[in-house]
């Protein structure tokens, strides 16, 4: 007989969750719960990403706040409840800011007016904005732990099979890298210090001062700091599905392909029944072929290619390439989804419960950013990368990249690790090395989708960051105003600033100032990656000695 279930209280109702079953999965064994609602105008959010770096799944765990659903297995007794909404997210008073303020608050230079209303103003945004309250003093003292130090030649960010393939070359050469995997639970690598369930956070650039180059920051989850030194780093950070923007973006049921997958890992059915997938590439073919059954049709910004047609003709699912998705219907939960070709033409209207996002996937390029490597736009996949030597090097000596965060595809990853794992031990310099063949300079096919979006009626209502609620039409505003580049345009809008670190906002806000403002998306910028990458408890950092205690050399 397999262990039992974990009995747990979930806003005052029993629940269970099997062995290993994380607590969203446990909540989402039907459909997608509503768990919360977006910080300033109190809009209903779900689960979104999936994989711990949106606020759609963020909960309250015994006291501690801002708890990721996704992340977190629960415990026997565990009591869980929903934060920011009042008094539950199916029905929050809150959202009336929404009605009164249609055109969105300007915190900037609004609420100055009377001036004996300032207290109050303050009082009302302190309450509106921010996410969860400080966590009580019981969960604060259970949250510590002794942190972890590994002093060792080569760390691997990442253990999916681009790190573990580079983990394995370096072996082979009789080096044993730490290996840091985020994933709660990870087979071990032969010959590697494989620390599971961490997550890097901050990535400085080396050191001169003769010691170890880099300093790598991370911790275990729940709170448990993790430092690692090392003479090189080899970021195997992978990518992320983007998002998209289209009237409803932030509603419970859209959701990324990284989460639909996730919700269907080995025999589980999707927590919805009839989805619409926008996509035609890969990804898309990856969805259909895991729960095609679940699908109620294909939208793709451009073509849709053969092997996602024949999936798609095996099931019966209808295709809709070249099409605009203009937006969705329901207000707590999807009831349907509305589109047109691109070019014109009427409006069809698709009845669903979901909408899954599989249309382009991005690098993780946060730590890359971090840690001071040359970055290069990319047309495709619309995103910033690291500029790459041949052998995998970037501009900073001894930082290296892998896998899809490097934009090398999965039939040549045990090359690209020899290569890598060939460099490291000969201590490669860069300048050495031939450069990787340039990007390719074409257009990113989303330029043209979204020049036909912003054409389209009501757009400005459209949220352009979820996490802070700021609409597109602040962003049209600011430009309109004279602010241009992404830096000073998420200074005036706080677009960028929440929780995700901009991960799911910034690339499409990037495409639509590029639009706005007239030139490539290159000359945009991008914003500056301060650490950590995603948000970490206070105790992981309050627990690491300074100056560093006596390393552990595994």
């Amino acid at each position: 007989m397999g262990e039992p279930d974990r009995r747990f209280l979930f806003r005052g109702r029993t629940t269970s969750a099997r062995n290993g079953e994380t607590l969203l999965s446990a909540l989402a064994r039907e459909r997608l719960p509503l768990l919360r609602r977006s910080i300033q105008y109190h809009r209903p959010q779900g689960p979104f990403c999936g994989i711990g770096h949106c606020a759609g799944c963020l909960v309250r765990v015994n006291g501690r706040p801002n708890v990721r659903a996704c992340r977190y297995e629960p415990g026997p007794g565990d009591v869980v409840t929903t934060e920011n909404a009042w008094p539950s997210p199916n029905w929050d008073l809150f959202a009336a800011i929404g009605i009164l303020a249609p055109r969105g608050v300007d915190s900037l230079h609004g609420l100055r007016r009377p001036a004996f209303a300032t207290p109050l103003y303050q009082r009302m945004v302190r309450r509106l904005a921010g996410t969860g309250v400080p966590p009580t003093e019981e969960a604060a003292h259970a949250l510590a732990a002794p942190p972890v130090e590994r002093a060792v030649d080569v760390a691997v960010v990442g253990g999916g099979d681009a790190g573990r393939a580079v983990a394995t070359a370096l072996t082979a050469r009789g080096i044993r890298p730490a290996v840091l995997e985020r994933e709660l639970h990870s087979a071990p690598i032969v010959g590697a210090d494989l620390l599971a369930a961490t997550t890097a956070v901050f990535l400085p650039p080396p050191s001169d001062s003769g010691g170890p180059r880099f300093a790598l920051l991370a911790f275990r989850e729940p709170a448990q700091a993790v430092r690692v030194t090392a003479r090189s780093v080899v970021l195997a950070t992978g990518g992320y599905d983007a998002s998209l923007l289209f009237r409803g973006n932030d509603r419970p049921g859209v959701l990324t392909a990284d989460a639909a997958l996730s919700f269907a890992s080995g025999s589980r059915r999707p927590p919805f029944r009839r989805a619409v997938v926008v996509g035609g590439g890969p990804r898309a073919a990856e969805v259909l072929e895991r729960f095609g059954d679940s699908v109620e049709a294909v939208v793709a910004p451009g073509e849709i290619r053969p092997a996602v047609v024949g999936v798609a003709n095996e099931l019966s699912i209808p295709l809709y390439p070249r099409s605009l998705l203009l937006g969705v219907r329901g207000r707590r939960r999807i009831r349907s989804a509305y589109l047109r070709a691109r070019g014109g033409g009427a409006a069809t209207t698709i009845a669903c419960d979901a909408v899954v996002l599989a249309h382009r996937r991005i690098p993780h390029a946060q730590l890359f950013f971090q840690a001071g490597a040359a970055m290069e736009w990319r047309a495709e996949p619309g995103a910033y990368a690291p500029k790459l030597f041949a052998n995998g090097a970037t501009s900073v000596p001894g930082l290296y990249a892998a896998g899809s965060a490097a934009g090398v595809p999965s039939h040549d990853l045990a090359h690209h690790a020899e290569g890598i794992a060939e460099a490291v031990v000969g201590g490669g310099n860069p300048s050495e090395n031939e450069p990787a063949p340039p990007p390719d300079g074409r257009p990113n096919e989303l330029l043209g989708y979204y020049r036909e979006l912003l054409a389209t009626r009501g757009h400005g209502r459209w949220t352009a960051c979820p996490c802070v609620d700021v609409l597109v039409s602040e962003v049209e505003n600011a430009v309109r105003s004279g602010y241009r580049g992404i830096e000073v345009i998420k200074r005036h809008t706080s677009l960028g600033t929440g929780i995700c670190q901009g991960r799911y906002c910034l690339p499409d806000a990037l495409l639509v100032l590029s639009l706005l403002e007239g030139r490539p998306p290159a000359e945009v910028g991008y914003i500056t990656q301060r650490p950590p990458v995603v948000p970490t408890p206070l105790a992981v950092f309050a627990s690491l000695p300074s100056p560093p205690a006596e390393v552990v050399v595994p």
